[in-house]
């Protein structure tokens, strides 16, 4: 037998608010950790921060044959 609308209204009205709260939640901790994070230096560019810049490894084409 079907549940009464009124029940499966509940229900869903239910859920919804839950999964709002759960939303509302992750929203606040993303932005605790953001706020948690230390300022980058002035004039770096956080982007590149760390980048080693010089020549790197190029694989040797013999190997892909």
């Amino acid at each position: 037998m079907k549940p009464r609308p009124s029940a499966e209204k509940r229900r869903k009205e239910r859920a919804r608010q839950e999964r709002k709260e759960a939303k509302a939640e992750r929203r606040d901790q993303r932005r605790a950790e953001r706020d948690s994070k230390p300022a980058p230096a002035p004039g770096v560019d956080p982007a590149i921060e760390g980048i080693v810049a010089g020549p790197h490894h190029t694989p040797r084409l013999d190997q892909f044959d």
